[in-house]
């Protein structure tokens, strides 16, 4: 595994544009909720971190991540927003459920961001257990929240929908 050992939340590589000129929307799954409130810390405090004031974030919680497609469609549809991020966790079981719905919500997300010509940013963990989501939720491998943000930022400046 590439990430063994790596916190892929390490942007000092990279410039980050600002924040500030921008609004976001964070749809996030009430499912699994240890880890998706942990993602939800990771983005909020990212977007803060860049700049995006208080006022220019709008949080929602949807049951589970397959919802997080019409949280998200809802989002972009009736707010001004410049990008939504969409945070959820699914975690394999026995059975193929993981699989549908994994592959439901990442389609969706996409088919939300090219319907609405917005960024939608998917910031959803499809883990093996409960520990490598942990891991990927403020652990050892950084905080994929945090990932989608920082997203979200780029991908609203590339957008131009306002000139910083």
């Amino acid at each position: 595994m590439a990430s063994h050992h790596k916190n892929l939340s390490d942007f000092s590589h990279i410039e980050v544009a600002s924040a500030a000129p921008y609004r976001f929307g964070i749809v996030v799954s009430q499912w699994n909720a240890e880890v998706t409130g942990a993602l939800l810390d990771g983005a909020y405090e990212a977007l803060i971190k860049h700049g995006a004031s208080e006022e220019n974030i709008q949080v929602v919680q949807v049951p589970g991540s397959y919802e997080l497609t019409g949280g998200a469609d809802i989002l972009l549809r009736d707010r001004q927003l410049d990008a939504v991020i969409c945070l959820g966790c699914v975690i394999q079981g026995e059975t193929r459920h993981f699989d549908f719905i994994c592959s439901a919500v990442a389609h969706g997300i996409t088919q939300v961001a090219l319907k609405h010509n917005k960024p939608a940013i998917f910031g959803v963990l499809t883990t093996d257990n409960l520990q490598q989501a942990l891991d990927r939720a403020g652990g050892k491998h950084g905080n994929k929240g945090e990932e989608a943000a920082i997203t979200a930022i780029q991908m609203a400046a590339l957008s131009g929908s306002h000139q910083p």
